[in-house]
């Protein structure tokens, strides 16, 4: 399935630059700082701290031909937090806070049906994993998914649309170990799955100042590549379990270079946790529009 989804990827996609209509493109970036400082003479054990999140959104479409819509849709986001020590007031290293690279892309046959076909290629991964002190690991862990089913628009304008998705899923997930830390050697490990898998997205544009985006992504392993060295184990079945991941933004515009925004995701996994993984962040930061 790999190989067929890379395939027609690939040909679709030359296809499409080769078009003269233009792409749709949107994409915006932004930068929230926040900063705490005090001074030697105050009390109550106070500490300052600087904490630094951007974020970056995009989404280029085309429609090909009549019979074919290539999408792309990219999330990046990376932040720290800088705390100062009550005591001797040094700075320690900077603290992770938020970090994620999520690229889509989607591949739609416009039939002009009840359903489309479509085929999807996304990878996700991170920046920086620095779970083991001292070693710092890039783009780990890297999962990439392939999918081929059908999807059905159930609302569209203008920019405002509600798109599900239904279909068969590959996952590779591929997760660099350190196993030495002074001498920094890793050994990589690939997992592979398949399943089903069912993707909601929805855009709306509440009005002129307020827009909303929500993505549900459900996923159901049919297979696993690790199942039998897992038979006999409390954690045997976790696998099989749904994973949940669905996300949502509320941002509104205060002026053209300021917006105000609320982001929550809900993730849930058995195999990392039997409970679910809840992430808010409510900032006003600096943004600009690219296109």
């Amino acid at each position: 399935m790999k190989s067929i989804v890379f395939i027609l990827f690939s040909l679709l996609l030359v296809h499409g630059v080769a078009q003269a209509e233009p792409w749709s493109k949107s994409f915006d970036t932004d930068l929230t700082l926040t900063q705490n400082s005090y001074s030697d003479s105050w009390t109550g054990g106070e500490a300052g701290n600087i904490s630094w999140v951007w974020n970056a959104n995009g989404q280029f479409e085309k429609q090909a031909s009549p019979k074919f819509k290539f999408r792309n849709t990219s999330k990046f986001s990376f932040g720290q937090t800088h705390i100062q020590d009550k005591e001797t007031k040094d700075w320690a290293k900077p603290q992770k806070s938020t970090d994620l690279i999520d690229i889509e892309n989607l591949g739609l046959f416009t039939l002009q049906a009840y359903v489309d076909p479509f085929v999807g290629l996304r990878f996700e991964s991170q920046f920086l994993d620095a779970s083991v002190p001292g070693v710092n690991l890039y783009l780990n862990p890297k999962k990439i998914t392939e999918s081929a089913g059908v999807a059905r628009q159930f609302y569209k304008k203008e920019k405002d649309e509600l798109l599900s998705r239904l279909g068969f899923a590959f996952r590779q997930i591929m997760t660099e170990t350190v196993i030495d830390t002074l001498l920094e050697e890793t050994e990589t490990e690939t997992t592979n799955d398949g399943g089903i898998e069912s993707v909601t997205d929805l855009k709306l544009t509440l009005s002129e100042t307020l827009k909303f985006t929500s993505k549900l992504s459900l996923y159901k392993a049919l297979i696993f590549s690790e199942s039998d060295e897992l038979e006999g184990t409390p954690q045997a079945d976790y696998w099989k379990a749904i994973d949940v991941n669905w996300e949502n933004r509320l941002a509104a515009a205060v002026s053209k270079y300021i917006t105000v925004s609320l982001y929550t995701q809900l993730l849930y996994d058995k195999q990392i946790d039997r409970r679910g993984r809840l992430k808010e962040t409510l900032s006003l930061g600096i943004t600009y529009k690219l296109f």
